[in-house]
């Protein structure tokens, strides 16, 4: 038993510096949506604008800490950060945009933005983007992790993801670190953009496929490796697998037959 408690004590110490707390992460989170979208987080109290963003510098300079950085470093990337909001929001907008004009069940961008799952992916995944643009390990993880087990959306924080993106349903939807997304990409659920292999020799190179302007990927399509190009307004059909470039303005399908028989004959 001495050697068991050991190893926990080791791992213990061996994460410190390297993992933030998670409950401080977690409000972290909770506090830049409490930020951008007041109405996404109940029993918030009333305060200003100006007070729910210090109160966000405040606490990612608190977790960069637990990080081991240096005071001028927690700093500089807190203020980075900040700076970065406003334009990360208004992304986030027209994400709610692109999903509201592309589902005819959405009433408004504020229905959208209240229930809908893929919105929510979207919005942590560009927060979480962010910090990983800025170097900071492990917190951009914990955020993405956290929207994939709200919604079953999996969003590696690294993946890049032009403007207005559309998730319809999204359930089961797979993006892998090195993905490129153009503008106006629209996926829908069960969709896998991954690589051919998971060796880990390949860590670092481009193991993800690519997907160009205006391309819209049906349920359960699956998109794999490094060198696959999906060219600008394509159209992938549903249950599709494919590990080779198309062209722009194509129309990819999957030809499995469907036989209808009547049983009273």
């Amino acid at each position: 038993m001495e050697q068991f408690f050991n190893q926990i004590g080791q791992f213990k110490k061996n994460a410190q510096g390297k993992i933030p707390s998670l409950a401080i992460s977690n409000a972290l989170l909770q506090k830049i949506i409490g930020l951008l979208f007041p109405i996404l987080i109940e029993d918030q109290e009333e305060t200003s604008v100006e007070k729910k963003a210090e109160d966000v510098s405040a606490l990612l300079a608190k977790t960069l800490e637990q990080l081991s950085y240096s005071a001028v470093e927690v700093e500089e990337k807190t203020r980075e950060f900040m700076s970065a909001l406003p334009s990360i929001y208004q992304n986030i907008l027209l994400d709610a945009e692109a999903i509201y004009m592309g589902d005819p069940a959405a009433e408004s961008v504020e229905e959208v933005v209240v229930t809908y799952p893929g919105f929510y992916t979207i919005m942590v995944h560009r927060i979480a983007h962010q910090l990983y643009l800025q170097r900071i390990p492990i917190l951009p993880r914990l955020f993405s992790e956290h929207a994939h087990g709200k919604t079953g959306i999996d969003i590696h924080p690294a993946a890049q993801i032009g403007k207005s993106f559309c998730i319809d349903h999204g359930t089961g939807i797979v993006i892998g670190e090195t993905t490129t997304i153009g503008n106006n990409v629209k996926l829908y659920q069960g969709v896998t953009l991954g690589a051919l292999s998971v060796d880990k020799a390949e860590a670092g190179t481009k193991r993800h496929p690519s997907i160009e302007d205006n391309v819209t990927i049906y349920a359960g399509a699956t998109i794999l490796g490094g060198k696959t190009l999906v060219g600008h307004n394509s159209v992938i059909g549903g249950n599709v697998w494919l590990t080779s470039s198309v062209e722009p303005y194509s129309t990819v399908l999957n030809q499995s037959a469907v036989s209808v028989r009547n049983k009273k004959k």
